[in-house]
């Protein structure tokens, strides 16, 4: 995605005609937290209801977590990153992700509204489980949906909270790089592991030293 405007204004351009869909497309940083956090739970529950182990359990947070970080960056890079032919295919990229770019402070787009994660997470909910045993899809859901929460709360940290030091100070370094300076690269939020995978890291890495 090429960069051609970035402002600094903590609201950005009004998107649709609609109020109705103008209200869908904002929302509060806390909302994923009071949608997703009861399912999390719930999951939990029924992974030890099932009678999973605690071993067991930890066997499908981890790979939850690990699938999520290779989820969020193809959906960050070919997806969100994707810009479809045509005034319309411009028009629904600016929806979906070029606003954000756009205008990076806007503090009521900056997490993903319930009107679009609740049916990715309902997809993701059938897919997963129509291809996992019962027995490891509670605890992978609940971890993979946990994920998520990571990824969107915290992305909402990057661009709001001023971290004076450590690892959250360096993960906020490489998401700015990504917004500022390349934004064709850098597609990781969360972790930057998949960008060393696929090459995909900035060109300059020793600049997430200096910014």
């Amino acid at each position: 995605m090429r960069r051609k405007f970035v402002s600094n204004s903590e609201e950005s351009v009004r998107m649709f005609k609609s109020d109705f869909l103008e209200a869908l497309s904002k929302v509060h940083f806390t909302v994923p937290i009071w949608v997703y956090m009861p399912v999390i739970i719930w999951g939990i529950y029924q992974s030890l209801h099932i009678g999973d182990s605690v071993t067991y359990l930890i066997s499908q947070i981890i790979a939850g977590l690990f699938v999520w970080t290779f989820t969020e960056y193809v959906m960050h890079r070919y997806l969100f990153h994707w810009t479809p032919p045509g005034k319309f295919g411009e028009r629904i990229h600016f929806i979906f992700h070029g606003v954000h770019h756009d205008y990076p402070s806007d503090k009521k787009r900056l997490v993903m509204p319930p009107s679009v994660s609740l049916p990715l997470a309902i997809c993701f909910y059938f897919f997963y489980r129509l291809i996992l045993p019962e027995t490891f899809f509670w605890g992978f859901f609940s971890a993979f949906l946990f994920g998520y929460l990571v990824y969107d709360i915290g992305h909402y940290a990057m661009h709001h909270f001023n971290f004076k030091s450590g690892v959250f100070k360096k993960i906020k370094r490489y998401h700015m790089l990504h917004h500022y300076q390349e934004p064709e690269r850098g597609f990781g939020v969360s972790s930057a592991l998949w960008d060393r995978i696929f090459n995909s890291g900035f060109s300059n890495e020793k600049s997430t030293e200096r910014h």
